[in-house]
């Protein structure tokens, strides 16, 4: 549930800077960041499928469960790391829309 609600929280992301337009400040490098980001989550899903699918009791497939395992966790590790970037270079979409076009000042 918690890769769901980065990914969803991701696409949030990504939506703000895609609206904000180019003349927002570290726009390509969001746009990157947040893309690669949501592309290693879906590889990560697929992995996690991939290995709860595999049996861990047969001993010829233990080696590849190892391996498997051990490139998720490492893309995980990635994947916190470029969203603590995406944090740092602030994509979260500031002020509020019906604040903005509201000409009742009550």
């Amino acid at each position: 549930m918690l890769d769901v609600a980065l990914f969803l929280s991701n696409a949030t992301r990504l939506k703000a800077v895609l609206e904000l337009g180019p003349s927002a400040s570290y726009y390509t490098t969001l746009v990157a960041l947040l893309s690669i980001s949501l592309l290693l989550q879906v590889v990560i899903g697929i992995l996690l499928v991939v290995i709860a699918r595999l049996n861990l009791n047969e001993v010829e497939k233990q080696w590849r469960l190892n391996r498997l395992n051990n490139a998720a966790t490492t893309l995980v590790f990635i994947t916190v790391v470029i969203n603590v970037f995406i944090t740092a270079f602030g994509a979260h979409k500031t002020g509020h829309p019906a604040a903005r076009t509201s000409r009742n000042p009550l």
